[in-house]
């Protein structure tokens, strides 16, 4: 039987390369997926996937996502990746990337706490940074915004483990998404990217959306306030 045979899965952010294929896998093993985006993505829907409208970044409760009465796992996938000089970032700038990465999760797992409950043993999937774990020059606002999302983890995996809800993130480096296409726009910007990591390239989707799917299932049934590095040797390991 597959993993995820009968579990309902949330995924808030479809759109994401990292979570367009968590939900691919996670439907061909077996999960109900209940894709939470503000757009649907028709592919998602013919695989079987139940597209529901929602908008992570709002701060209105009127409108709630009809979800089943029991959810055995939820993956916050929205992010960002803003790199620029400390003196050259606002205020705004801060707070999109808290509004986003953060506050957009903390709304989420409360929209999911319910079902979360009624599971008897569910997962909660965050994603962090390795320029958390490491210092990394223009990366101040997203570090900032996913150091927070390492101290939720580790708060709520201590409030939520008498509920059986495990809590916890995937710190990922530099992978081949959309989002990151500006610092991978030509030839020499991947090979100098690859060349960064100790195993000698740079991630992909799929490098992360396995760790997502380990962190959701009953492999990972003892793991909770853990931050998975996913970062090709970048945060551990110094080549001489």
């Amino acid at each position: 039987m597959a993993r995820f045979t009968g579990r309902n899965i949330v995924i808030v952010g479809t759109g994401s390369s990292v979570g367009h294929r968590l939900c691919v896998d996670l439907r061909a093993e077996g999960a109900v997926v209940y894709a939470l985006g503000r757009t649907g993505h028709p592919e998602l829907t013919a695989a079987g996937a139940i597209y529901l409208p929602y908008d992570a970044t709002s701060s209105s409760r009127d409108v709630s996502p009809p979800l089943p009465g029991a959810v055995h796992g939820l993956v916050y996938c929205p992010g960002t990746i803003r790199l620029a000089p400390f003196h050259r970032l606002r205020d705004t700038d801060f707070l999109e990337d808290f509004n986003i990465n953060l506050v957009g999760a903390v709304r989420a797992i409360q929209l999911c706490l319910g079902p979360l409950g009624k599971a008897n043993g569910s997962s909660v999937v965050l994603f962090s940074t390795v320029a958390v774990r490491i210092g990394m020059g223009f990366h101040a606002s997203i570090a900032a915004a996913k150091g927070a999302i390492e101290g939720l983890v580790r708060s709520l995996a201590a409030e939520f483990a008498m509920k059986r809800i495990r809590v916890n993130a995937v710190a990922p480096s530099l992978t081949d998404t959309p989002l990151a296409g500006p610092l991978l726009d030509t030839g020499e910007k991947r090979e100098k990217a690859a060349s960064r990591h100790p195993l000698g390239r740079i991630g992909a989707p799929d490098d992360i959306a396995r760790a997502a799917l380990y962190l959701l299932s009953d492999d990972a049934g003892w793991v909770t306030g853990q931050v998975l590095a996913v970062d090709g040797g970048m945060s551990s390991v110094k080549l001489f």
